[in-house]
């Protein structure tokens, strides 16, 4: 349990995480939830599969993913992330 707990912390400090929205570019992110599926951020944020919370956007792979880290974000707050976009106008 604690090689996986040090793995998971490794992952989440290492995976650079490009934020899609207003680069161009699309990088698989890890799902907050259950971080052994990838995340096609594009897809994730046209399909609004993702929460913000205390300035960071995590993706969800599937819609059952999103409730279980609404329910309690903080359990959930190293999982992959990226910063909230900046709203353009």
């Amino acid at each position: 349990m604690k090689k996986l707990a040090t793995a998971l912390l490794v992952c989440a400090m290492v995976v650079p995480a490009i934020n899609a929205q207003g680069t161009g570019k699309t990088k698989d992110l890890h799902c907050a939830v259950m971080p052994q599926d990838k995340v096609d951020v594009k897809k994730a944020t046209k399909a609004k599969l993702f929460s913000d919370y205390k300035g960071n956007r995590y993706y969800f792979c599937c819609a059952g993913c999103k409730p279980a880290f609404e329910k309690d974000p903080e359990k959930y707050k190293n999982a992959d992330h990226v910063p909230v976009p900046k709203k353009t106008k």
